[in-house]
């Protein structure tokens, strides 16, 4: 079964060769690239599903790459890449990417991370009901549920859980999350999302200190898991 196709930009033959071979035999058809020109051209002519884009390419800087892509491209883009500095990844993140591994990574860590991004969800359709294991948003009555009971949750909070859940298994920065919710002139405020996450935790969560739903990335920002 064809579960989409997938764009491997990566110059090292042998990265290529073992993405190549685990993607096929679970279900991708795939597509490859060694430099940022051959990508960008691939893409512009047949747009694959996702796209798995290496940061240190040959002729182009991986992260500019990513700027000209996200130009038109609005399909999931994963990045690969041994830079696991915080500055890289918060910058490719805020540049469009839709998620961040750093090599080496565990296989099935990247096909969740694959599952994730690619999953067409109801989320994107506000007229719905979406569950996610215990947990039940209805967009059209604004109102929210864990097993079956109604969750009360203040403008803020619902402002932030919808925007974290539409976003389902992407990290989401701490800026860019403060600029959507609070607006511009919060974007270095933190300790405004570190109060908002907790006091959302303790009302979704079954353990607010162990989380299932709402993800720490570390210096980073915050993932939705929905399943």
């Amino acid at each position: 079964m064809n579960k989409g196709t997938i764009l491997i930009v990566d110059d090292e033959v042998q990265i290529r060769r073992m993405l190549t071979i685990t993607l096929q035999s679970n279900g991708y058809n795939i597509v490859e690239a060694q430099s940022g020109k051959d990508a960008l051209a691939q893409v512009a002519n047949h747009p694959p599903d996702l796209i798995l884009l290496d940061l240190g390419l040959p002729d182009q800087n991986g992260q500019d790459v990513l700027v000209h892509l996200r130009e038109w491209y609005s399909n999931p883009i994963i990045i690969l890449s041994v830079q696991d500095s915080e500055s890289e990844i918060v910058l490719a993140l805020d540049r469009g990417a839709s998620d961040y591994l750093v090599k080496p990574f565990r296989t099935g860590e990247l096909l969740a991370r694959i599952r994730a991004a690619m999953r067409k969800n109801a989320v994107d359709d506000h007229n719905h009901v979406v569950s996610f294991n215990d947990l039940q948003i209805d967009f059209a009555q604004r109102t929210v549920k864990r097993s079956g009971q109604l969750v009360k949750l203040t403008t803020t909070e619902y402002s932030l859980l919808i925007l974290l859940a539409s976003n389902e298994g992407k990290v989401l920065t701490h800026q860019y999350l403060l600029q959507k919710v609070w607006g511009p002139s919060y974007i270095n405020e933190s300790q405004y999302l570190r109060v908002f996450v907790a006091q959302l935790r303790k009302k979704i969560e079954k353990d607010a200190n162990k989380p299932a739903y709402i993800l720490t990335e570390s210096g980073v920002g915050y993932r939705f898991v929905g399943s």
